[in-house]
This record gives structure tokens, C-alpha cells and sequence, in this order.
């Protein structure tokens, strides 16, 4: 099958002909790719980032947002059959240990993350387990809902975290509505009564959070003189919650500035750095609250959301064989909304 893989860090991947995966264990999953999203994450992967912490023996197939269909199924499986749609939760988990059994399954002491540490769905094929696949809506195509696995339910699980801090009356204010911005901005919309103010440098982006229901938008100046003060008077005096989708380049800043006291500042896209006083801290009783990506009971809530037409993805599909094009029109700001990678999709 075709697959794209890491050989080398800060190297384009490789579209490479690779052996198809097959059931090794009892609750082992087969899926045939429909779509599979692309993260900055993926950038992130290619850059480096994540070799200390994922330790990944290359080269191996990137991709960590997947849906497709059920093609065969391990002796132990009985949730999925052969033909299911399915989305997958980006973690392999083992169901065991104390954190899936709380639920907290996104911290599982024995997960395995394909597309990160294991081979991926940036493929033809890919292997997940029983715990991991999600049975869709029958309305729902892998690649509308791909990204869903990782963006989308990465920013659902934010939101869902701050709805106690967000009551009618309130306002969030979301950094960034691409790829998971948009998202964020629509479950706020689903879950909360609060006014939503979103901050961009794009207008195409800040357009498209417009249409999804943003109550107010702020083109964000290049050199970020202003952009506080601006959303200090949309906010009456600071946001309640402020989330921040990019999470570098000055985000973190503008973001902790744009809070009201007693505000949190949820932290969400990463590659900077939060440096904040503790008299700041403490004198405004402030929280910085990090957001991993989310369960797999966020993800069933997502679907949910999802077939009742409350999300929706914005993307822009390319062939799987036209990855390395698709990272740098990501890597450039080329893309709005979310890259889709369909195998097959001109054939």
C-alpha cells in the first residue's frame, strides 16, 4: 500500500510502497482509510518536536486523525464488523490501568499513539483496536469528519472543560479560528450562552468564524501593538475564558492580557511559552489550564454534535500521494479551515 512516512527529522516525508497492516491481536481493528486529517502537529512531528517524548523508531507512517471503514477485526471484537464507518480516538489505549478506568483514557499508562509513535493513517490502510473506533452516523463520510479524531475533538475538550466558567453573560475569547479554532468556535456556540470574540490574522479565517456564529472578530495586527486593548473594550474589562489555538508567536501574551481577574487562559496550540509573574498570579487569580487532546467519550459527544449539524469542517481535500504539498501550503498559511488527505481521491 502507499503510505507517508518520517525517515529523517526536518526532511519532507516519503510516499513509500509498504506492507498492508493485518491483525496480530484478539482486539485488533483493520481500517481502510477514507480520509485522514492533517495537524500542525504533523509539523511539529517532522520538525523534531515530539522525539523525546514519543520516541519513535524510524521510519514509520505519520497521520493521527483517521475515519474510513472496518475490514477485518480481531477474534475478541464485537463492536465493529466488517463494512462499520468509523472514526478513530487518536490513542490506542489498553482499558486497564487507573486512567481508562476513570475515563481519562487520553492519559492511558499503556497507550500507544499511531501517527506519532506507531505507524499511522496517512495510508491506505492502518491498524487501531477495539477501544480506539467510534461506529458513525450513516450521514457522516470519513473525509468530512477526519480531523474530527484530533482537532476537532482536541478543541470539543477544552470547551467542554470551561462550559462551568462560561454561563450566560459571560465571554470567551478564542486565539486562532483555523483548524481547531473553527472548531472551538462552534462547540462554544453549542455549549455555552457565552459571546464569542475571535482573533486572527487572516481575514478569510476570521470570515469563516463569522459565519459559524462569532459574535465579534479582530484582525490581529503583524506586530500585535493594540490587539489587547481592542479585545479589553469587546470584553467589558477581559475575557472569562481566553483559548488559544496557536500558542506561539505572542498568543500566549495577548491571550493572558485579554483576561479579566479570576479569567482562565486555556492553552491549547503549543510551540511557545507561558511567562507569566507569580505576583500576576496570584494578585489577579489567574489559572493556566493545559488541554491535551480529549477522551473518547468527548469524541462520541463530537459525533453527536456532528450528525445533528451543530459542527461542521471546513477543509480542503487533497490526494494522499500530494501530502508533502498539503504540509506546505499548512506550514505557509495557505490553508483554511482543515487539510483532508483521501487516497484515492482522483482515481
Amino acid at each position: 500500500m502507499k503510505a507517508v512516512r518520517v525517515h529523517r527529522y526536518r526532511e519532507d516525508p516519503h510516499l513509500d510502497d509498504v506492507d498492508e497492516p493485518t491483525v496480530i491481536g484478539p482486539w485488533d481493528v483493520i481500517v481502510e482509510v477514507g480520509a485522514a486529517g492533517l495537524c500542525r502537529t504533523d509539523l511539529h512531528v517532522i520538525e523534531g518536536q515530539w522525539d523525546h517524548i514519543q520516541h519513535p523508531s524510524l521510519p514509520y507512517i505519520l497521520g493521527h486523525e483517521n475515519a474510513g471503514w472496518v475490514r477485518e477485526v480481531g477474534s475478541a471484537v464485537s463492536n465493529v464488523s466488517a463494512g462499520d464507518t468509523v472514526i478513530m480516538h487518536p490513542l490506542v489505549t489498553c482499558g486497564l490501568c487507573m486512567a481508562c478506568r476513570e475515563g481519562q483514557d487520553s492519559h492511558c499508562d499503556n497507550a500507544t499513539f499511531p501517527g506519532l509513535n506507531v505507524d499511522g493513517g496517512m495510508a491506505e490502510y492502518m491498524r487501531t483496536n477495539a477501544r480506539s473506533v467510534v461506529k458513525l452516523d450513516s450521514s457522516l463520510q470519513p473525509a468530512d469528519i477526519a480531523a474530527l479524531a484530533d482537532a476537532g475533538l482536541t478543541a470539543y475538550h477544552a470547551v467542554r472543560k470551561a462550559v462551568p466558567q462560561l454561563p450566560p453573560g459571560s465571554h470567551a475569547v478564542v486565539i486562532g479560528s483555523g483548524g481547531l479554532g473553527h472548531i472551538g468556535v462552534q462547540s462554544l456556540k453549542a455549549l455555552t450562552a457565552a459571546t464569542v470574540t475571535v482573533v486572527d490574522r487572516s481575514a478569510e479565517a476570521l470570515e469563516l468564524a463569522h459565519s459559524l456564529g462569532a459574535d465579534h472578530t479582530v484582525n490581529a495586527s503583524s506586530d500585535g501593538n493594540g490587539d489587547a486593548g481592542r479585545l479589553l473594550d469587546i470584553t467589558d474589562g477581559g475575557a472569562h475564558v481566553v483559548f488559544d489555538f496557536v500558542g506561539e508567536h505572542g498568543t500566549e501574551s495577548l491571550g493572558v492580557t485579554a483576561l479579566r481577574n479570576r479569567g482562565s487562559y486555556y492553552s491549547i496550540g503549543y510551540g511557545g511559552a507561558v511567562n507569566i509573574d507569580t505576583i500576576e498570579i496570584i494578585s489577579r487569580e489567574i489559572n493556566v489550564v493545559g488541554n491535551l487532546v480529549g477522551t473518547y467519550t468527548d469524541l462520541v459527544e463530537l459525533m453527536t454534535l456532528t450528525a445533528q449539524g451543530k459542527v461542521t469542517l471546513h477543509t480542503q481535500k487533497y490526494d494522499l500521494e500530494d501530502a508533502v504539498q498539503a504540509m506546505h501550503d499548512l506550514d505557509s498559511g495557505a490553508l483554511v479551515g482543515r487539510g483532508i488527505l483521501v487516497p484515492r481521491l482522483n482515481k
